[in-house]
Formats: C-alpha cells, structure tokens, sequence
C-alpha cells in the first residue's frame, strides 16, 4: 500500500507542496528573483510529475488529488502575498479566490445531497488558471527585470485575468446545473 501512495510522482507532488512556504516568505519579504526561481522550479516539477506518472504507470488516486491541491494552493497563495505587497490589485485577488470558493462550495454541496459526482474542469477553467499562472509569473518578473514590456504585459493580463476568472466561474455554475438537472429524476 506505502508503495501506491509514496511513489515517485508523488513525492514529487510532495516536494512542490514543500515550496510553498519558502515562496511565500520569499515573496512576502520582497526577494522577487529567488521567488521567481521557486516558481519556475515549481512549474518544472508539475511537470514532470505528471510525466512521470504516466511513463511510470504510477498513476494514483492521491495524485489525481494531490497534484490539483498543490497547483491551487500555490495560486492562491501567491495572489494573497502578492496583494499583500501590491504587486496585485486586492479586488483581483478577492476575484480569483472569490471563484475557488464557489467551486469548493458547489462541489461540497452537491456531494453532501447528491453524492459523488464527477465534473471535470472545462476548458475555460484550464484557460483561466493557466492565464493566472502567467499572471504570477509576468508579476515576479517585473519586479525582477523592470522591463516596461513586462509592466504592460502586466496591466494588459490583470484584466484578461479578471475576466476569465468571472466567465469560467459562471460557465461552471450553469454547467453543473445543467448537469445536476439532467441527473434528477422528473417530479411524478
């Protein structure tokens, strides 16, 4: 059993989990470029857990949970320390975290009533945390290049941002809807 939860992706998966506090005291007391080399190494083990998962049919039920977990808590950790500095606008961060939390709560209420039920990110929810990624990202750059590129990048990505986290957040809840409708069984 010890062999299914501690193999290699997952550790892997553990160990980007671990950055998460050296990221956020790094960003927090302002030591951008070594945040950003966090974050970078963070990315390239996302990475490879996933490839070594499939490469090593090490594929596991903690993973498909764990590997989400990490990834989502450093976003929105990253958004609060960033807000924190103002290196991000607070009505953004209460946006992002704003749509996490109708996710978690529509998920955990339906699987109080209505049990398990599977739903998949859409393409519009891997869009949005991938442009808020980019976002942490072009952010921690800035602050270490001062390139006025990435300053404009910057501004331009807040608002692309914002409006994808408020579209991916409605599409989700129409979709589930429309899903949890289908499911019901009609009123006799």
């Amino acid at each position: 059993m010890a062999s299914r939860i501690l193999t290699v992706p997952n550790q892997v998966t553990l160990l980007r989990l671990g950055f998460l506090p050296l990221f956020i005291i790094l960003v927090f007391y302002r030591r951008y470029t070594w945040a950003l080399a966090i974050l970078i190494l963070a990315a390239l083990t996302d990475s490879v857990d996933g490839l070594l998962a499939r490469s090593l049919n090490q594929k596991t039920s903690l993973g498909a949970y764990l590997d989400p977990i990490a990834d989502k808590l450093l976003l929105s950790s990253s958004f609060v320390v960033l807000a924190l500095n103002g290196q991000i606008r607070w009505w953004l961060t209460i946006l992002v975290l704003g749509r996490d939390v109708l996710i978690l709560t529509t998920a955990a209420v339906i699987l109080l009533t209505a049990g398990y039920r599977a739903f998949p990110p859409s393409i519009y929810g891997k869009l949005t945390t991938t442009l808020q990624i980019l976002l942490v990202f072009t952010v921690l750059a800035a602050a270490v290049f001062h390139q006025p590129a990435l300053v404009a990048a910057r501004r331009v990505l807040v608002y692309v941002v914002a409006g994808f986290t408020v579209f991916s957040g409605f599409h989700y809840s129409v979709v589930v809807a429309r899903q949890l409708s289908q499911e019901s069984p009609a009123p006799s």
